[in-house]
């Protein structure tokens, strides 16, 4: 593949979130630029559910995509590395990130994920899988919110989901920063985050209202910068 490596990091929504409102999914998909892309899901955060898996291929089941789900669970079948850099889209779902991190570490698949990004293969997710490709983020992993510094490091800074859909996250993303957290990005639910190597390309939504920032300390005073948005469901 020559593609730039490519992100799509959704602060809330997709299929788990919005079953009803395709356009996220659809921009995802729409970025690995084939016909029928192949497309796996790992749902490692959410413990490989069952109830995951199936929303994941009841969601494919609609569009041309050539779909699949990898279980770190109840590893079976080709190895790792084969099974996903044969992929096109690769798809993370929510749930634990610090979970998800460990027993990506265990299998390896922070090193194959890094290999599939070089060479251009789409990575996306929601929640878990937004904040997971940058070096830190903040989390409900260990309960509370709290700060997880340990990221995949593929993006800079941290991130934060849901800002606009759990009434903590913001404050607990603002109060971190301003402790000396890495500055970053957040999104709401409906907004996703779309990086073209490390840099931040462009923000899209399947919400009209749905918002993205920069999270920064200036001085002693964290500042918002509200990113431009690009609502998919403009006609």
């Amino acid at each position: 593949m020559s593609r730039v490596p490519t992100i799509v990091a959704l602060g809330g929504g997709g299929f788990l979130m919005e079953p009803d409102n395709p356009l996220l999914d659809d921009y995802l998909l729409a970025q690995a630029g084939v016909d029928r892309p192949r497309v796996a899901w790992l749902g490692t955060a959410m413990g490989d559910s069952a109830r995951g898996i199936a929303m994941f291929h009841r969601a494919m089941q609609a569009r041309d995509v050539r779909a699949s789900h990898v279980s770190l669970f109840d590893r079976s079948g080709p190895d790792l590395a084969t099974t996903l850099l044969q992929q096109d889209v690769i798809y993370v779902g929510g749930g634990n990130t610090a979970n998800l991190l460990a027993i990506w570490r265990v299998h390896g698949v922070d090193r194959i994920l890094a290999e599939a990004w070089q060479r251009g293969i789409v990575l996306g997710g929601v929640s878990a899988g937004m904040i997971c490709w940058f070096e830190a983020g903040v989390t409900d992993s260990f309960g509370p919110l709290a700060a997880l510094p340990d990221g995949l490091g593929l993006l800079p800074g941290s991130a934060c989901p849901h800002y606009d859909g759990e009434a903590e996250r913001r404050p607990t993303y603002r109060r971190l920063v301003s402790e000396g957290f890495p500055a970053g990005v957040a999104a709401d639910d409906g907004a996703a985050l779309v990086f073209r190597g490390t840099a931040l390309d462009e923000v899209v939504a399947s919400r009209p209202a749905a918002r993205a920032f920069r999270v920064e300390r200036v001085g002693d005073e964290v500042r918002e910068s509200a990113l431009p948005v690009r609502y998919l469901g403009a006609a």
